[in-house]
């Protein structure tokens, strides 16, 4: 463990902060806690033991060398960072912000003109790998910012994931899990299209999940989820709801720099059919309940 970077906060205790932030304890930092759901985190301190929660952003950021952050949206990134009681107003001089919340490329670089200018730094760095990647701390985690500050907190960020890459300037992170989540859709869209297909056709799925997991098909979204979407189990993982506020940060962007999106664009419309129907919690599987007669 690097000495400079001992003390950790860590604002957001979802499905994914939860885990990484026990992670952190479990290897030794000292950690910080902040959560807008006071009983979350109180939930939090009994399940890992050497853990401390305070009541606001301001408060855990105050003697953290790294603040780390994962929370829901652009909105919320803005009230834990920038807010009244925001980690901003207290963070110390080269200590390092980390928004593991997927968000948009603008705030990236927001936060990253607005830490400079305090005197610390900041690295957008979205994960994947969703609540499994979490809780077992083989997360894929993509980074945007300055490489020197990159390579300072990489070891943190090493304790909850399998890959922590660099890709390039701020906003570079946020960009990069836009392209994940363009692929995570078009994948899911097909495979829900495949399953379909093969229902209509009277084949044993399970059979052919086995058969073709083996081939050219495969994908994480086949392993872990194909069984599933055949069983129509789909409260669990990650919910429609967010998966359609990722989307619309990848068409804000596409609509900005001229990517061509056609497929990416009808899909989101796909999310918003199911959200309709009420499954906007539902996993992002559930594509395929709009195929099925």
């Amino acid at each position: 463990m690097q000495t400079l970077l001992k003390n950790i906060a860590f604002l957001g205790l979802g499905v994914m902060g939860y885990p990484m932030a026990g992670h952190l304890v479990q290897a030794g930092y000292q950690v910080t806690v902040y959560n807008r759901t006071p009983s979350k985190a109180a939930q939090w301190l009994k399940q890992y033991a050497g853990g401390v929660a305070v009541v606001s952003p301001a408060q855990a950021a105050k003697q953290a060398d790294v603040v780390l952050c994962c929370v829901g949206n652009d909105d919320d990134v803005l009230e834990v960072a920038l807010g009244p009681q925001g980690a901003f107003s207290t963070m110390q001089k080269n200590a390092i912000w980390v928004d593991h919340t997927t968000a948009s490329a603008n705030l990236a670089h927001r936060l990253h003109a607005e830490a400079l200018a305090r005197g610390f730094s900041a690295i957008d760095a979205p994960v994947s790998g969703g609540q499994i990647g979490a809780n077992h701390g083989q997360l894929s985690i993509m980074c945007g910012g300055d490489e020197a500050v990159f390579s300072r907190v990489q070891p943190v960020l090493s304790v909850y994931a399998k890959t922590v890459a660099f890709m390039g300037a701020a906003g570079a992170g946020q960009l990069t899990k836009m392209v994940n989540q363009v692929a995570v859709a078009g994948v899911l869209q097909g495979l829900s299209e495949a399953l379909a297909f093969g229902l209509q056709a009277g084949l044993d799925l399970e059979k052919v999940l086995a058969v073709i997991s083996q081939g050219a098909a495969q994908s994480w979204q086949m392993q872990h989820r194909g069984s599933t979407m055949v069983a129509q189990q789909f409260d669990f993982g990650f919910a429609v709801n967010w998966m359609r506020k990722d989307l619309g940060l990848v068409l804000d962007e596409a609509r900005r720099n001229g990517a061509r999106l056609p497929a990416t664009a009808m899909i989101d419309q796909f999310y918003g059919d199911i959200q309709a129907a009420g499954g906007g919690r539902w996993d992002t599987s559930s594509l395929i309940t709009r195929l099925q007669k």
